[in-house]
């Protein structure tokens, strides 16, 4: 019978071998959620090229959207949106 230490220790959180950067972790995460794997790679670049205060926001919104059908088509027509908006408020 092993002990909590080593059944704990050896379930301890592994890094992730796709995730070198905080922003490619954060883009897995939300492809997870948006179930939108297909798209991985596109919300790594927008996590990457992007501020994550728009992205929280758009994200916040899908999922208040519980009856969606895409999220992640959702979830970039939301981010346009916001990005609409913040260009309007610099004029």
């Amino acid at each position: 019978m092993k002990s909590i230490s080593e059944i704990l220790n050896h379930r301890a959180l592994k890094p992730d071998k796709r995730n070198s950067y905080e922003f490619q972790a954060y883009g897995n995460m939300l492809a997870e959620e948006l179930g939108d794997i297909k798209h991985r790679a596109l919300y790594i670049k927008l996590a990457k090229s992007e501020p994550r205060n728009l992205l929280e926001m758009a994200r916040e919104y899908v999922k208040g959207a519980e009856k969606a059908h895409t999220k992640g088509r959702l979830f970039m027509w939301k981010l346009t949106e916001l990005k609409k908006e913040l260009k309007q408020q610099d004029k």
